[in-house]
């Protein structure tokens, strides 16, 4: 069987910076026509001048037969200005600012720690048309870690979305059945990303007989019914919900220890585990949507006239790849796939 679907767009990925672009790049690049990348580096990308140079940093590691269309974000801190936000409208390379809870995940030390301090911000993105992408997780220290979205959505989002009604937003790596509802009930400005691997499994697959550093991610892997209802959503056919990896690259010592880092390496076979989720809920026809145009047209981009064709084939999985002077670990390391990417 194969499966041929316009060019997907990766919505949420993280590259990294310096030798992890070697890696990284490429892979992205392979399968995907479109990538949005995030700013979350160190020190974090707060300015256009800096999302610029990382961009120009990325094409020169694509190979010569790639053509991605890098997209980029900006890190929203409390002291984004407006009239950064206005030079952001001006390049249409920069299509969004980004919203990290301080404290919430990897590189967030420099996120937003007071709402008030953003609001005009906030309307200046709204009036540039510019997105708000959320991290969507609430921090304080009486939430409990699998509570962190809803409450999030509660406390915040809700009340953002109040206060600016023109402001469109996507909730990212949607994890929850509340997530979802959210989503569905926001209108025509929110959307929301999920991942290859809050779609296929579950808090079990992290924490039975062990803990499994290379499925531990921020937002963290949730209940079954959870799973069960982004399935769902991802497969419904709903113009507002669209693929995005997170796919977030770390080296294998920073994932293999106490003190692990949160991230799930995706991107060499995002496509075959999408694939995978899309075909256990009998629902092959609508991957196309789901990776390829939603997310397309919730952007305003325009859509791509270029095709990938996944087979249904069983596809080993490479244990590593090099990452610097370590290596990196993927999703499903050392196992397979069922769907592998024609080349």
């Amino acid at each position: 069987m194969e499966l041929t679907l316009a060019t997907p767009f990766d919505a949420h990925v993280h590259l990294r910076d310096g030798v992890a672009l070697e890696t990284v790049v490429p892979h992205v690049a392979r399968d995907f026509g479109r990538a949005l990348v995030m700013p979350n580096l160190k020190p974090p990308v707060t300015t256009v001048d800096e999302a610029l140079a990382y961009r120009q940093r990325i094409v020169e590691h694509q190979l010569p037969d790639q053509d991605c269309q890098w997209l980029m974000s900006l890190y929203l801190t409390d002291n984004t200005s407006p009239a950064e936000v206005e030079r952001a409208a001006a390049e249409d390379a920069v299509v969004a600012l980004k919203l990290y809870p301080a404290g919430a995940t990897t590189n967030s030390d420099h996120g937003v720690t007071d709402y008030a301090r953003i609001d005009q911000t906030l309307a200046a993105m709204a009036e540039n048309d510019l997105l708000l992408l959320v991290h969507g997780e609430s921090t304080g220290p009486t939430v409990d870690i699998f509570d962190r979205e809803a409450r999030f959505l509660d406390d915040v989002l809700a009340k953002i979305l109040i206060r600016h009604p023109a402001l469109k937003v996507v909730l990212e790596h949607v994890t929850t059945a509340e997530g979802v509802n959210f989503v569905e009930q926001g209108g025509d400005r929110v959307a929301g990303t999920i991942t290859p691997q809050h779609l296929l499994y579950n808090r079990n697959d992290l924490l039975v007989g062990g803990l499994h550093p290379h499925l531990y991610c921020l937002p963290v892997l949730k209940r079954e019914r959870h799973r069960q209802a982004l399935l769902a959503a991802a497969t419904g056919g709903s113009p507002r919900f669209f693929l995005g990896t997170d796919s977030a690259p770390h080296p294998r010592e920073a994932k293999e220890c106490a003190d692990g880092c949160a991230g799930c390496y995706s991107s060499p076979l995002a496509l075959a585990l999408y694939a995978e989720a899309f075909e256990t809920a009998g629902a092959l026809d609508r991957l196309e949507g789901f990776a390829s145009h939603f997310g397309t047209d919730f952007y305003g981009l325009q859509r791509t006239s270029s095709t990938i064709t996944l087979k249904k084939s069983s596809t080993p999985v490479s244990d590593s790849y090099a990452f610097g002077d370590d290596s990196v670990v993927p999703l499903r390391a050392g196992g397979e796939v069922g769907w592998r990417v024609l080349r």
